[in-house]
């Protein structure tokens, strides 16, 4: 039998009827049953009356995509018949809820110029009321340039938060990222769980998310994830060019999808249909680009390349020697990307040229666009998902498989996990006068000659880079 914590008469939508609150966490009331852990966002005593705050799956008509329906607000009154039962509900009440170690402090960026610039809006009408009705503190700081989220976290004071969140797209998550492990208490900021609600064009992280426990990628549901405090780890990639890095959570491409993301920027009036506009263009205008990669596959995935002769392959200058030991330079603040012996690990490699080459952290790039359905968040490894020749409709078909995975079960694709990677990057087949663009994490971090926007400065220029994976060191508020 059920455990009871607490059980009373009270008074439900006009009648008078037993309420019970359960240690496995049910309350119930009349022909009510609330789970306090998944439904009841928070409470309020107002006079005699405890008004309940919680979600409901929508009704038909409000649905996402998965079929299943987005969450909405609903609020449920029990009047207290004394002083004294009222009082003893408050506590049991907050006891409860405290005990579920749900976030009482948040830090909030609202990027209002990603995607549809509609993340202002998402925050005051599907965020707010549900971080108001949970009792939750925040502080809100909207976005107001490119890196403005990653200058603010280097010097926020994390002490005063149990996490922060990014109304946005994947842009701004990435630059938290970047901005926590660039402190010099890199090791301790690290540690503060990271929450996303979609208001981007790119909500690949979120929907990856959600979609792991079946969840619609909604606005609603997500600020809900974040609230209940549930949390997953978080592998993240360590892209390195000498003394230049930049850290990653979401992928790399180069080449075709590279080139689709960036390059269709310019059809941006278009909407999300400039991505399948310029995707036809790409695949009939195919590229393939010179270059090679090198990479350590993770078990199971040993048949993938050939074998490295590491006596006469320098793998990345600067890093072909270093040793797990090898102390930190004391000039250098943040995190420096994992350490490990490069020349005892079992490398291997393949030439171009390529079509294309993707490399992800978790299964979704997008909302409709599931590019590694095997990824997982914390597994230690990044999934590539390698395309070097076929056929312009096979390649069309298997293109309009990426919103179910489908297209890595095609012959000309290569799926294989890793552990490091190399990429090496050349000039086009068709015109070696022009390069090609390395896109990570939706952004260009590196621009060959002749490329889309050359002229432009970017992060890294268009060479050999260095990949390592971390295995869960970022921490995210994810759906249990």
């Amino acid at each position: 039998m059920e455990e009871c914590i607490l059980s009373d008469q009270v008074k439900a939508n006009g009648h008078i009827t037993t309420a019970t609150l359960f240690a496995g966490g049910q309350l119930r009331w009349a022909d009510r049953r609330l789970d306090m852990e998944k439904q009841v966002i928070g409470f309020s005593a107002e006079g005699s009356k405890i008004k309940i705050r919680a979600v409901v799956e929508a009704t038909a008509g409000i649905c996402c995509s998965s079929g299943k329906p987005a969450l909405i607000r609903k609020t449920f009154t029990l009047e207290l018949l004394s002083n004294d039962s009222l009082r003893l509900w408050t506590q049991k009440l907050q006891e409860y809820l405290d005990s579920l170690g749900r976030p009482k402090r948040l830090f909030i960026f609202v990027n209002p110029y990603g995607g549809k610039k509609s993340a202002s809006k998402i925050f005051v009408n599907d965020v707010k009321p549900l971080l108001d009705d949970a009792n939750i503190e925040y502080t809100v700081q909207e976005t107001k340039y490119q890196l403005h989220a990653k200058e603010v976290v280097q010097s926020l004071d994390l002490a005063k938060y149990d996490g922060i969140v990014c109304v946005s797209g994947d842009g701004i998550l990435v630059e938290v990222l970047n901005g926590l492990l660039v402190r010099e208490d890199w090791d301790k900021a690290i540690r503060i769980p990271l929450g996303v609600v979609p208001a981007g064009t790119g909500n690949g992280m979120v929907k990856s998310l959600l979609d792991s426990c079946g969840e619609p990628c909604a606005a609603s549901n997500a600020t809900v994830s974040i609230i209940r405090g549930h949390k997953c780890s978080l592998d993240v990639a360590t892209l390195s060019q000498g003394d230049i890095r930049f850290f990653s959570m979401l992928m790399l491409a180069w080449g075709l999808v590279a080139d689709i993301d960036i390059e269709s920027e310019k059809y941006r009036w278009m909407g999300s249909a400039r991505l399948d506009f310029y995707a036809l263009q790409r695949i009939f205008g195919l590229r393939k680009y010179n270059g090679s990669i090198m990479f350590v596959p993770a078990p199971g995935f040993e048949s993938y390349g050939e074998p490295l002769d590491l006596e006469k392959q320098i793998i990345v200058e600067g890093e072909s020697d270093m040793k797990t030991d090898e102390p930190v330079r004391t000039q250098e603040h943040g995190y420096q990307g994992p350490k490990f012996d490069i020349k005892s690990l079992n490398w291997r490699k393949i030439d171009g040229p390529f079509v294309s080459v993707w490399l992800h952290n978790v299964p979704w790039g997008g909302e409709d666009t599931m590019a590694a359905p095997d990824a997982q968040f914390s597994d230690g490894y990044l999934d590539l998902i390698m395309i070097k020749d076929c056929p312009k409709l096979s390649l069309l078909k298997s293109m309009t498989e990426l919103n179910n995975g489908g297209h890595v079960r095609f012959p000309h694709v290569s799926y294989l996990k890793v552990k490091a990677f190399v990429l090496q990057p050349g000039s086009r087949i068709d015109d070696p006068t022009k390069a090609g663009i390395i896109d990570v994490d939706g952004e260009v971090l590196a621009r060959g000659k002749g490329a889309y926007k050359c002229e432009e400065k970017t992060l890294m220029s268009y060479d050999k880079l260095l990949i390592k994976v971390d295995q869960g060191l970022a921490t995210l508020f994810a759906p249990k």
